[in-house]
């Protein structure tokens, strides 16, 4: 199977990681949703990553059903979230809050780099979102003292964080620094890991 974009994008990467952490092996195509839209559009037509191809030639689209397939495939006991219950109702939504983030920075790299003037509304809008979110998610993650969000063992919810909040601190540094030690803590945390290390790719936003 392959999976189809660039590892800058927080969903693409969160994707790449639970495949390597899962040790399922895949092929990389880091193909742009911009410069190489033609051929995403021949597996995927919204033209988005991630998407991932199976060795039959489905396509999965969007990176939480990705990621339900890969718990599918590896099954219960070693699926990176629990199967059902409040404690996967929790690990989805910490997992839903770190996307919903990580798309409000996506939103606000394209503001910046696809407009010639910036919509003051939207802009602030997406920054009260973002801070919104980060407010939570800091609070929460201080309160935990396990080594990840859930426990013992690192989750779709902590590598989502990660992965939302490496992208929100290239991307937008004023917006997460500082002020929210637990998160960064957290996301050192993860940063530390193999697959974190290995599957990475510096921010480069689409030139207007």
């Amino acid at each position: 199977m392959f999976l189809i974009g660039q590892y800058d994008s927080p969903f693409v990467r969160r994707t790449a990681i639970a495949l390597r952490l899962y040790g399922l092996p895949f092929e990389h195509k880091p193909w742009s949703t911009f410069g190489d839209a033609e051929k995403v559009a021949a597996y995927n037509p919204v033209r988005r990553v991630p998407t991932l191809v199976l060795d039959d030639g489905e396509a999965l689209i969007e990176s939480g059903a990705i990621l339900d397939y890969l718990d599918e495939l590896v099954g219960p006991e070693r699926a990176m979230i629990a199967r059902s219950g409040p404690a996967r109702r929790s690990h989805l939504r910490i997992a839903a809050l770190a996307t919903g983030l990580a798309d409000k920075a996506v939103s606000l790299v394209y503001e910046r780099v696809l407009r010639k003037e910036q919509l003051k509304l939207w802009v602030e809008r997406c920054e009260a979102q973002i801070a919104g979110v980060l407010a939570v998610l800091e609070q929460e993650r201080a309160a935990v003292l396990a080594p990840y969000w859930l426990g013992d063992r690192i989750g779709h919810a902590d590598i989502a964080v990660a992965c939302a909040l490496r992208f929100a601190g290239e991307a937008h540094p004023h917006l997460f620094d500082a002020r929210y030690p637990a998160l960064q803590a957290h996301t050192a945390r993860c940063e530390a890991l193999p697959p974190f290390q290995e599957i990475v790719q510096p921010l480069a936003p689409p030139s207007g």
